[in-house]
Formats: structure tokens, sequence, C-alpha cells
């Protein structure tokens, strides 16, 4: 069973490592950028070599579930947690990080809270194991796309459209540079190191109205969820085999789950698979 997390309002975005409440979700802003909101778990008896889990929401903007479904898993595995907000007024493309003239840059948002959350917990570590559920896969996949350096591994849950590893296609249907995302390079042989598993839940095979129904899209990666996260995990996968790389790719389909972020959790075990693909040998022995 896991454990009970409360869920409690931290009205001093200041606060410094001795004073962070423990085994409680805490409401935060940025301290340098207060209309940036994220959710943060630290869970109990943290230590400063904690690994750190990032989940980020669809365009439901659902952050707050986000973090209520996954802080009993960060307290059962001794990892801090943050779900960052992204509003839509301020990040309207954030699955795309955020491209020129398209409202605020959501990857520049997420390094800063993660920043400002290792230096209240002290935490060493760099890397994030990255999780995000349709829009927020979108997000997340590009996010270590773009950040291979950053990242640790990825769980991506139901997106609705990808980026190939291709580099004759323009970002960000794939890797050819654009001028829409300055200063972002990307490059196969460090993202091709980083192990991913992409989970759609079995019942996930409806044209609804945020799916992306672009006719190129549909012809390249597939019609539904369902098809186009198993061409885009096998596309990554042959092209890290090409590069002479085993790196670990997943495909799972969730029991009884349509595309649904609440119903994925329920029903088909999305925090129990995305735990165990992430952390698989870090969960206390002493925690059921």
């Amino acid at each position: 069973m896991l454990p009970q997390v409360a869920f409690v309002m931290d009205k001093d975005p200041s606060l410094q490592h001795t004073t962070l409440t423990q085994g409680a979700i805490l409401h935060r802003t940025l301290a340098n950028n207060p209309g940036q909101e994220y959710f943060l778990y630290v869970p109990h008896g943290t230590e400063n070599d904690a690994k750190i889990f990032v989940t980020v929401h669809g365009i439901s903007r659902n952050a707050s579930e986000h973090a209520q479904k996954f802080a009993p898993f960060a307290e059962k595995h001794k990892v801090i947690m943050i779900a960052p907000h992204f509003p839509s007024d301020r990040f309207p493309d954030y699955q795309r990080l955020g491209r020129e003239g398209k409202g605020e840059r959501a990857d520049t948002a997420l390094n800063e809270i993660v920043a400002e959350v290792t230096n209240l917990t002290w935490t060493r570590v760099r890397q994030l194991y990255l999780f995000g559920y349709s829009g927020g896969a979108q997000f997340a996949h590009r996010y270590m796309l773009a950040y291979p350096e950053r990242v640790a591994k990825v769980v991506l849950g139901a997106a609705g459209w990808y980026t190939f590893p291709d580099m004759n296609l323009r970002f960000p249907k794939g890797l050819q540079e654009s001028r829409s995302l300055p200063q972002v390079r990307f490059n196969p042989e460090n993202f091709l190191t980083i192990p991913v598993c992409v989970l759609v839940g079995e019942q996930d095979n409806r044209r609804d109205a945020d799916l992306n129904k672009s006719p190129q899209i549909d012809l390249f990666q597939g019609r539904t969820r369902l098809e186009r996260g198993r061409r885009w995990i096998n596309a990554m996968e042959h092209q890290a085999r090409a590069h002479g790389l085993i790196t670990p790719y997943a495909f799972h389909v969730l029991p009884r789950s349509p595309h649904s972020f609440t119903l994925s959790m329920h029903r088909g075990r999305m925090g129990e698979e995305t735990f165990g693909f992430l952390f698989a040998n870090s969960a206390d022995p002493n925690i059921p």
C-alpha cells in the first residue's frame, strides 16, 4: 500500500532547506519569478543524493492532480517530485518547448524550477527522471531531445504526436534546426543513450478533438496515439542501433484505459509502470 500524503500551501517562496516540509505536497512559486508556480514533494528522510522526478501535465493543466497522484510513489521510492504548471495564457506552445512568438519558453521555466529545488534541498543530482502525459509527454520527449545531458530516463504517457529522430524534417516534426527555437541543437549521439518507455491506454484509439489530425502526421506517424507511440519507439530504437547503442526502449499498453490521466492511473496502473521503469531498484524495502 502506498503512503498517504498531505497537501499544503507553501506561502513563503524563500524557505530554505532546513525549513522545507517533508512528506507533504508544497504549492510554490519561483523566488525570482512569482508568476511561475510548481508543486514540490520532498519525501521523509531525503538525502542530498536523492533523484529528482518531474511530471508534466497535459493541456488540462492538471499539475495539482499529477502531484497528488505521484506523491505516494515519490515517498515510497524516496525521490523528490516536481510538477510544474504551464498556464495556457503564458505557455500556449509548451508542448513544443515554446517556439519564438508563441509565448514563453517552457524548457527555460523548468530549468529555473529545477535550479531552485536543487538549491532548496541541497541536492547534488542534476539529471532528471522525466514523465509527461498527453501534451506533457510531447514536452517531455522534446525536452529530452534538446537537453539530453539533463535527463536520465523518460516515460511518455500517450503523446498526441512526436518529434521523430529525422534530421531531414524540420522541428517539431523532426530534428532539423528551426529559427522558431533559437539556440537549440539536436545531437542524436547524446539523446539516443537515454532509456525511454511509452505508455498508452488500450482504449486510447479515438481521434478526439485534441489529437493532431494533420494528413502528414497521419501518414508518417499513424492515426491514433497507439500507432504513433509504437512507430516513434521503433524509430528511436532503429536509430540507436544504427549508432551502435543498445539503449533500452519499451512500449506498454495500459489495460482498460482511455485517453485520461486519471483513469490511466487508476485502471492502467500508470504510476506503477512509470516508477517501475524509472526507479526499479530504488524502492524503500521497509515500505510494502
